[in-house]
């Protein structure tokens, strides 16, 4: 694995070293896949989204331009999975519900396991910005700061729409307590 940052190998595979881009692969392609596996929790769906994050990355890594790279890459995931959203949107009113009895997450083995398949039904019973939000700060632990750029945003108002949002993933889990 290389010992460069993930702004200086971007900056080689900006230039035509494609090679370099494998170890960018290696760093993100588990988080870019987490992301978007908690957003629509459907692994082939996640799969062909992440492939679609670093095929956009080779496709503009001209205008990559020294910036953050972990922020520039998930601002890229981010507008794929809105993309994907607002097309699938389009052709389905209720996709959240029908991916969750679809997918079999409902079934659970035990009180831990349960647990977990109630928060991931009140996630996804949230708005997908709300949800987004969430998955970047708690799930893939991304800084206040960095999702304010991805987001396009100051880390003040990010800040606020995180805790709302976790106030609302609160309600909507103890309503169906």
């Amino acid at each position: 694995m290389s010992s460069l940052t993930d702004e200086q190998i971007m900056l080689e595979v900006s230039r035509g070293d494609l090679d370099q881009l494998r170890h960018l692969f290696d760093r993100y392609h588990v988080r870019i896949y987490n992301f978007f596996q908690k957003m629509v929790r459907n692994q082939a769906v996640s799969e062909d989204l992440t492939q679609d994050v670093f095929a956009k990355v080779i496709r503009y890594r001209s205008s990559y331009k020294q910036g953050n790279f972990a922020s520039w890459i998930f601002t890229i995931a981010r507008n794929i999975f809105s993309t994907y959203y607002q097309k699938q949107k389009k052709e389905r009113s209720h996709l959240i519900n029908d991916d969750l009895v679809d997918s079999g997450e409902v079934h659970a083995s035990d009180s831990n396991e349960e647990e977990l398949s109630h928060l991931q039904r009140a996630l996804l019973k949230l708005n997908p910005s709300d949800r987004e939000l969430i998955v970047m700060h708690r799930f893939q632990e991304i800084k206040y700061e960095q999702i304010a750029e991805i987001v396009g945003s100051s880390e003040g108002a990010v800040k606020v729409k995180v805790h709302r949002a976790l106030k609302k993933l609160k309600d909507v889990y103890f309503q169906t307590i």
